[in-house]
């Protein structure tokens, strides 16, 4: 192959990460490329050996690519957790004003399973990797932390005025992560499926200190059976 071919393929390369960034479902899709290509390299070749233009050149994409996603390669191996977050704000923003805070909380929480649900066998690639590698198991305590920071907060600004809000808020939070986490990491080592996965998950529901409204699985069947309404 001849310089000038070599040159001719960088640039179709560059021109087609160019053209899928362009759209939302592009750049999701880019990114998935580029997280696949880093977890799969770390797990064959190990973490320290892999580089930035490892992880460029197996996902078919330019280094500059590369860093309008992510900041180094630590960053590739995590879920978007902006999105994770995102979701979360998204739920309590737009819950109904009599949805029972013990739902709206649960169902916030859901809503980051779909970051690892979504592609289960990176997923699982992925969570060896973090417990293997110290970096990255640091990044994730971190991000941990930023979640219960952030329901402890949506959830003290629903309990301004209740007996011991602050308190509620604070082990609500920090029970409902707690929740998350060890669901997650039990269907990610047994292999189990979603539905066992949320079941898990939903065991905190009695354990929180928000039981005024009614029944979690009564409100549960009223918002499936809207939901299967909307659906018709």
């Amino acid at each position: 192959m001849s310089e000038t071919d070599v040159t001719t393929d960088a640039t179709t390369v560059v021109g087609a990460a160019r053209a899928r960034g362009r759209s939302p479902e592009g750049r999701a899709e880019l990114r998935r490329d580029l997280v696949r290509a880093a977890v799969d390299l770390f797990t064959e070749q190990g973490y320290d050996d892999t580089t930035v233009d490892d992880i460029a050149a197996a996902a078919g994409v330019g280094r500059r690519t590369f860093f309008r996603y992510f900041a180094g390669k630590e960053d590739a191996v995590s879920p978007d957790h902006e999105l994770g977050l995102a979701r979360i704000a998204a739920v309590f923003d737009t819950a109904h004003p009599t949805e029972p805070l013990l739902s709206m909380t649960l169902r916030a929480g859901e809503t980051v399973f779909e970051l690892y649900l979504s592609d289960p066998d990176t997923a699982r690639k992925r969570f060896a990797l973090v417990h293997a590698v110290p970096a990255l198991r640091d990044r994730e305590a971190a991000m941990v932390h930023r979640y219960r920071r952030f329901f402890t907060r949506e959830l003290t600004a629903r309990l301004t005025g209740v007996e011991d809000g602050d308190l509620r808020a604070a082990v609500t939070a920090a029970a409902v992560v707690a929740a998350h986490n060890q669901a997650l990491r039990r269907w990610l080592a047994e292999s189990g499926t979603i539905d066992s996965c949320l079941a898990q998950f939903r065991k905190v529901a009695p354990m929180l200190p928000l039981h005024d409204g009614p029944d979690l699985e009564q409100v549960t069947r009223r918002l499936e059976k809207v939901a299967r309404t909307l659906e018709g």
